[in-house]
């Protein structure tokens, strides 16, 4: 029997014309979305590659795994540039600054830690963290989503955590900011997205509608909708300023991961059977 593998992460180049996912199979795959095909495996993780971003100009991808580091790749040649080692449990999130000077990772050592890209150094820890990882578009604040239900946000050049959100009754596994970093959305395994306002850690809306766990949370690049994967075989999208679901897209397996281009209708998921979904939004204004 074939054993399969479920996409664990996915991203996008910013031009939009490839998708880089990451998978429980300890590689990553390079898409070309206009056709569809995979043009290129990466290989040199030991166990799941579980997190993967873009750097901002397109030309590097950073992955976490369960080997407990992260490689920074050449896109163009598929080589490993760098690796950066210093965690001491499974790598399971990754985020880049939009300066593209420095990496966070989050891991199942309870710490983010903050890396030069270009040195490949650790140069912060940040502790008491499990889970996701954000990044606000001015660079200044990590938002952090952990097990304990959750959401951390920590001033990304002191380290000190300023603040902690609190409303969600499961672990939280997905987070994602709008483009001006005014809001936190976050997604949980107890069924729910919650919107937050980042400068004063009240929810502004809960979303509700999944019957599994939510575990993938992306915001479109013009900030009016928000897009959800779910243990529940279905990604569905949301009116951020209405707060009421718009379109549900239903597949065979749990969703996993997911990603809107720049052109505010591409969506790329990934699921549980080891595919990437490539959806078209046509209708929405």
């Amino acid at each position: 029997m074939t054993r399969i593998y479920e996409v664990n992460a996915v991203a996008l180049t910013p031009d939009g014309h490839h998708a880089i996912s990451g998978s429980a199979d300890t590689t990553l795959s390079v898409w070309d979305l206009e056709s569809g095909e995979m043009i290129r495996s990466l290989r040199g993780h030991k166990y799941q590659v579980s997190a993967v971003a873009l750097t901002p100009d397109g030309h590097r991808i950073i992955s976490g795994s369960l080997d407990n580091t992260l490689r920074l790749w050449d896109l163009a040649t598929g080589e490993t540039e760098t690796m950066l080692q210093g965690h001491t449990s499974s790598v399971i999130a990754v985020a880049i600054t939009p300066d593209g000077r420095r990496v966070v990772s989050g891991s199942d050592d309870q710490t983010l830690r903050v890396w030069d890209l270009e040195s490949g150094e650790s140069i912060r820890t940040l502790q008491g963290h499990t889970g996701s990882v954000a990044i606000t578009p001015d660079s200044c604040y990590v938002v952090a989503g952990s097990t304990d239900h959750t959401v951390y946000v920590w001033d990304l050049e002191s380290g000190e955590m300023i603040r902690s959100l609190r409303g969600h009754t499961n672990q939280v596994c997905a987070v994602a900011l709008t483009p001006d970093g005014h809001r936190i959305v976050s997604g949980s395994w107890d069924r729910t997205l919650r919107v937050w306002d980042l400068a004063t850690g009240e929810t502004k809306t809960t979303l509700q509608g999944h019957t599994g766990r939510v575990s993938a949370v992306a915001v479109t690049p013009d900030g009016r909708y928000v897009v959800s994967g779910s243990d529940d075989n279905t990604l569905r999208l949301w009116d951020l300023k209405e707060g009421k679901e718009i379109l549900t897209f239903t597949v065979d397996a749990k969703v996993t991961a997911c990603i809107v281009a720049r052109d505010n209708r591409t969506i790329v998921a990934g699921d549980g059977f080891g595919r990437l979904h490539f959806l078209r939004l046509e209708g929405v204004d």
